[in-house]
């Protein structure tokens, strides 16, 4: 964490709460650090954390991830005693302008065109699409999902959302759960993916599920890659052409140093537009994210209650 983030911890934590900040420092004084701890503000958890200090460190309580997801987490790992919070919402303006910039671009179908002319064809009158009047179907309507909902009925469109309550106090056209889903998927013109990944998410968008949708419906993933099985999305796109997919988050992403590559040959389509997995990354959006996580340990440490709170079971 640089001297910018640690400053919006103790910031927000004034008061409340010691802040020690344990990036780079060596393993023995992590420990003895953490053995003193209440609360552990995280990212990558497993690469973050020495053997076994989880354990070894009785009086902590709470652990807020820095991460929108919770799916990289080893909830093994977790002892039962710790509540394990990811920052839920934390990126949902920068994401909800990203699904925007894939969904105008991909109906009005900008890679194609794009590809056309440097082949030297000037097709002025292809068939585009617009967003008035579409329906956008969302999947997961949290903080990314609402954000996105009110952008895109700026454009004009019709919002069906999908939650785990199958209740919004948001203005939509229709509100259901993941039972809904088929008749959701039906109905839509731009699908947004913004669920998070959990047992119940995993490859829940298959060949049976693409099958059900408009031949020239729009996929935005911004939520995880396993939430849409990779063969299956790879032979629809291949197969149907005015289909288009823009994906954000992939099934198999590298590390740092690392090269990128894909198991199916995304790249050759013209109706799939990617990007390395940035929706939410803007000049700020990292400052608000570390701001919103400190604020979840501040509600933790008053007594309020927490958001964003990670059940085990739908992980393991």
């Amino acid at each position: 964490v640089d001297g910018e983030f640690a400053q919006i911890n103790t910031s927000v934590l004034d008061g409340l709460a010691e802040v020690a900040f344990l990036d780079g420092v060596l393993d023995a004084e992590f420990r003895a650090t953490l053995r003193q701890a209440d609360v552990l503000i995280g990212w990558h958890l497993g690469q973050e954390l020495p053997a076994d200090a989880l354990q070894a460190s009785p009086g902590l309580r709470l652990i807020q991830l820095l991460s929108a997801g919770a799916d990289s987490v080893d909830f093994a790992a977790i002892p039962e005693r710790l509540t394990l919070a990811s920052n839920v919402g934390a990126y949902a303006e920068p994401m909800a302008e990203y699904v925007m910039a894939m969904a105008l671009a991909l109906a009005r179908r900008l890679p194609q065109r794009h590809a056309d002319l440097a082949k030297g064809e000037f097709k002025m009158w292809e068939r585009v699409l617009t967003l008035d009047g579409a329906v956008c179907a969302i999947l997961g309507f949290g903080g990314i999902g609402r954000a996105t909902a009110r952008l895109m009925r700026a454009f004009g469109a019709r919002i069906h959302a999908v939650n785990s309550s199958g209740r919004t106090s948001e203005p939509v056209e229709f509100i259901g759960t993941l039972s809904d889903l088929d008749q959701v998927l039906a109905a839509a013109d731009v699908l947004v993916i913004a669920l998070p990944l959990v047992n119940a998410t995993r490859d829940l968008i298959g060949a049976r599920e693409l099958s059900l949708m408009k031949p020239d419906a729009i996929l935005v993933n911004v939520g995880r890659a396993a939430i849409v099985d990779e063969r299956a999305l790879y032979e629809h796109l291949r197969s149907q052409p005015d289909f288009c997919a823009g994906i954000d988050a992939w099934w198999h992403e590298p590390g740092p140093g690392s090269g990128f590559s894909t198991t199916y040959p995304f790249f050759d389509l013209p109706n799939l537009l990617g990007s390395p997995h940035n929706s939410g990354v803007t000049d700020n959006a990292l400052h608000v994210g570390v701001r919103m996580a400190a604020e979840n340990v501040r509600r933790f440490l008053t007594g309020e209650a927490i958001l964003g709170v990670a059940r085990p079971g739908d992980y393991l």
